[in-house]
């Protein structure tokens, strides 16, 4: 393990960590048709590539943050990235829609790596640079996946999608040893627990949910199979909230969440998860629909690719600009001009997407505001609690991230199946404005203040002080 030398490449690696994570997450996207064809499976067979590692990824990473606070984040951080290469690996190599969907719940464990990296940062970063090295790393989800679209294109017309899922892997192998030899340990808390029911509970509401509205167009959203799973998961998200409720140490602190740092950061990052991953389905489906359609494009992957280079670019600069942003006008309104420029960005092609340019200009605005956004809401949340609480507090505001990208990507495949013709991408398009505006009043609701003290909120006194929610 390195010395003090190395320790100034713990920020480097929890950006690359991340980087290598948000591009395992992001190369199905774009082989999505190549995946439906090659396994023969249906759209929504296929759509269950990125929803199977979304939901893994949801429950996994409060886990991890947990895990990272109690134990340390480098032997957690190790876990996370054996089992996320391993999945990965097993992804690629999948011949048949349920190996796939294996691989992808594993490589889903990967998510982890962002309430890690948040504790990683905080702990070796001095805080007057805390806001730009958060800021930074959050860029590192627009890199991710500005190199995915780079590589999608060009890997699936003239390799094949399979060689697009081997991409992750040359940064997730390297990852691992570098985990091994950078990242320095910390004393364990073993007298702490990791709340499992909790997760369970929460994994089995969620599950349900998702299949209930992935299917429901095949079923039918009055059949007897999609209202079981409705009610099974009003069922178990009672369950689970009660639990949350009453056990020691919660995966999911509901008092923490009552702290308005918090709660309204969280509500932005559901909707900006939202936001992204729409726009990461309706973009491309768009492009490559055949011409004779009148509204469709007749482009190819690597076209569709090209279409959203410029957006990622975008995102990862306005990640790396927010912290310097931080500075002199707070993350709160760092917060309401990237939900703005997003909302403006999406409503702009609801109205006008029969030239390419529109789609450009429209999708570089959204890919501006997603990266003010991203980064702004990682940095609320990283002031709002004290140091302690750092790897479950990000953990939860990814974990609510991760579920807002689900709902993004199947609401927006339910409303193109729902609304025929070029109807359904203007609405799926207008939704995403509508979602990406609910962020503004959110945003003016932020607390004004900067740092919070690591005492005002304790999880053992059980309660939020008055001081955290005024």
């Amino acid at each position: 393990m390195a010395g003090q030398g190395g320790r100034g490449l713990v920020p480097l690696l929890a950006f690359l960590g991340v980087m290598a994570y948000s591009l395992s997450m992001a190369v199905v996207t774009p082989a999505l048709p190549q995946i439906q064809e090659g396994l023969n499976t249906t759209p929504a067979g296929a759509a269950w590539a990125l929803t199977a590692m979304t939901l893994s990824a949801a429950v996994a990473t409060p886990v991890a943050g947990r895990l990272g606070d109690l134990y340390g984040p480098r032997r957690v951080l190790l876990a996370v990235l054996v089992v996320a290469t391993a999945g990965t690996v097993v992804a690629a190599l999948a011949g048949t829609v349920p190996v796939m969907l294996a691989g992808r719940v594993l490589g889903g464990v990967g998510g982890g790596v962002f309430p890690l990296a948040y504790t990683i940062i905080r702990d070796v970063i001095p805080p007057a640079r805390t806001a730009a090295a958060v800021g930074l790393m959050s860029s590192m989800l627009g890199l991710g996946g500005a190199v995915s679209w780079c590589l999608a294109g060009p890997i699936i017309d003239f390799l094949g999608w399979r060689w697009l899922l081997w991409v992750p892997v040359i940064g997730l192998v390297p990852g691992v040893a570098l985990a091994w030899w950078i990242v320095p340990r910390s004393a364990p808390r073993p007298a702490a627990r990791v709340d499992w029911w909790g997760a369970v509970l929460f994994a089995a509401w969620l599950v349900a949910a998702l299949t209930a509205l992935t299917e429901g167009m095949d079923w039918g959203w009055t059949s007897p199979g999609v209202l079981g799973l409705l009610a099974l998961s009003a069922v178990m998200a009672g369950a689970w909230a009660w639990v949350e409720n009453r056990v020691r140490e919660p995966l999911i602190d509901l008092r923490l969440m009552r702290v308005r740092g918090v709660w309204t950061a969280n509500a932005a990052s559901l909707m900006s998860g939202y936001a992204l991953m729409a726009g990461g389905l309706l973009f491309p489906l768009l492009i490559q629909l055949p011409g004779d359609t009148g509204y469709g494009f007749g482009g190819t992957a690597t076209q569709a690719a090209l279409l959203q280079l410029p957006a990622s670019v975008g995102m990862t600069v306005a990640g790396m600009t927010a912290g310097l942003l931080d500075r002199r006008i707070g993350s709160r309104m760092v917060l309401f001009g990237g939900a703005l420029m997003t909302a403006l960005g999406y409503a702009f092609v609801a109205a006008q997407h029969e030239a390419m340019w529109q789609l450009y200009v429209g999708g570089l605005a959204r890919g501006i505001g997603l990266g003010f956004a991203y980064a702004a809401v990682a940095n609320l949340v990283v002031a709002a609690v004290p140091a302690e609480e750092t790897g479950v507090a990000t953990g939860i505001n990814t974990l609510i991230r991760t579920v807002g990208a689900s709902l993004g990507t199947q609401v927006s495949a339910v409303v193109i199946v729902a609304v025929p013709g070029e109807g359904g991408f203007t609405t799926g398009f207008a939704v995403s404005s509508a979602v990406m505006a609910a962020v503004l009043p959110l945003a003016l609701l932020v607390p004004r203040g900067r740092r919070r003290p690591a005492g005002d909120f304790s999880r053992a006194e059980g309660k939020c002080r008055t001081a955290a929610v005024s």
